[in-house]
């Protein structure tokens, strides 16, 4: 099928609420490395890397490799038996999280894999009452849109209950009004009143993104979560990292991204960079918060063989290629050029981020901080025309998401720098 026909028939065949980017939508074709290219034979550099899912870039060989061999062995086999895929897979994730993180409960995304972190809390505590963010996402399932906290995304009819949201540490746009660090993480704080106030006053969980993805990446001040996690522990709850997208390296240096905070959870949920590509999701929990468990369950897809090797076999090129480090040395280096961008162009308001997950806020006017919606879908336009992707998210659809494969290079960077700082001077 031409360009044409594909776009004909995803409007006739896929729900209309599976929006694209851009005033044309881009139909994509294939993809090698960090470019991606669409069915005009254009290509372009992946700064987004399929919603921060390629983790270890488009069709890498050593990914591709192992899964079509396991293709050719066992494509599929349910929960109900056995296999060395998935074991191997479980006992490699528990080497590299953190604490005492050691089994795992396998699905397909990062949906289920909270649904199912939010449920086994429950079940360990004995606990009812859940608290998330404000600015959080956290899937698309009844109870994780009622765990996620932006209208956009809330969109449905009943809403759980027991899930109540305390203030998110959106230090750009703090709902208090006061300036890091003289407020004192007060935000921090904003956790015990919401316990105290909205919920029973004893918590199963508390569940956040180390830095809130579709929320704008949203980066904490860095005493923010071990103040919460000493909040959780007195309530009786259980503190849960949603790692969906800073999860496998993407926040440079550590594996997962509230190791940056020295937190270490009682459970981790995973999904998006985990296969590098291929359906993957995964609930990683303390012995004592599995074996809590009550019941029986299958997973009939979550931790088939296919994913699995794709699992382990992106785990060994982040450990092999060193891109813990690459990670976070390109991660500063693209970091440097966005802080230079700033100083250059005034409709970008605030640069955020760790590693290769870093943010441009656009607003009207730096003092207001009106936010620029429009001047956002311009930039992407603008960007794509000049060969470059990228992504968008926040509350008011104004920041500007940039999240490459974790073996780009500085050149890569540069590039990326070059075409953004190029789109922004063609904004009206």
């Amino acid at each position: 099928m031409n360009r044409e026909e594909i776009l004909r028939k995803h409007k006739q065949y896929i729900f209309p609420c599976v929006a694209t980017y851009y005033t044309e939508p881009l139909v994509a074709d294939h993809g090698e490395g960090q470019y991606l290219w669409d069915t005009d034979g254009r290509r372009y550099l992946d700064f987004f890397g399929g919603i921060l899912t390629v983790g270890v870039g488009h069709c890498n060989p050593k990914v591709s490799a192992k899964v079509k061999a396991q293709i050719d062995r066992l494509p599929h086999s349910s929960t109900v038996y056995a296999t060395e895929a998935m074991v191997a897979l479980a006992e490699k994730l528990a080497q590299i999280t953190p604490g005492k993180i050691e089994k795992s409960f396998f699905t397909n995304s990062g949906t289920e894999a909270n649904e199912t972190a939010i449920l086994v809390s429950r079940m360990a505590t004995g606990h009812f009452d859940v608290v998330a963010l404000r600015h959080a996402y956290s899937g698309h399932s009844q109870l994780a849109k009622s765990v996620t906290a932006l209208a956009p995304w809330r969109k449905s009819g009943v809403i759980a209950v027991g899930i109540s949201h305390a203030l998110s540490p959106y230090c750009y746009r703090c709902p208090l009004g006061m300036t890091y660090p003289s407020c004192g993480v007060a935000c921090a704080k904003d956790v015990e009143e919401t316990i105290q106030t909205t919920t029973s006053g004893s918590i199963a969980a508390f569940i956040a993104e180390p830095i809130q993805g579709a929320g704008g990446f949203i980066t904490p001040p860095k005493e923010y979560f071990k103040m919460v996690f000493t909040i959780v522990k007195k309530y009786g709850g259980l503190f849960i990292s949603d790692e969906v997208q800073t999860g496998f390296g993407r926040t440079g240096k550590k594996w997962f991204g509230i190791e940056h905070w020295e937190v270490e959870p009682d459970i981790i949920t995973t999904a998006k960079a985990m296969a590098n590509g291929f359906s993957a999701g995964a609930t990683l929990a303390t012995p004592e918060v599995a074996d809590a468990y009550k019941g029986l369950t299958i997973s009939t897809f979550g931790g088939n063989p296919i994913m699995s090797v794709a699992a382990k076999a992106t785990i060994e090129v982040i450990e092999e290629e060193k891109l813990l480090e690459n990670c976070a040395e390109v991660g500063g280096h693209l970091r440097g050029k966005l802080e230079e961008l700033k100083e250059k162009h005034a409709l970008i308001g605030d640069v955020r981020g760790m590693g290769l997950m870093q943010g441009l806020e656009l607003v009207k006017d730096r003092k207001t901080k009106e936010p620029a919606p429009s001047e956002t879908n311009q930039f992407m336009n603008r960007c794509r025309a000049n060969g470059l992707l990228v992504g968008k998210g926040g509350l008011y659809g104004n920041v500007i998401r940039i999240s490459p494969p974790l073996n780009i290079g500085k050149a890569d960077a540069d590039e990326a720098v070059r075409i953004m700082d190029k789109s922004l001077g063609e904004i009206k």
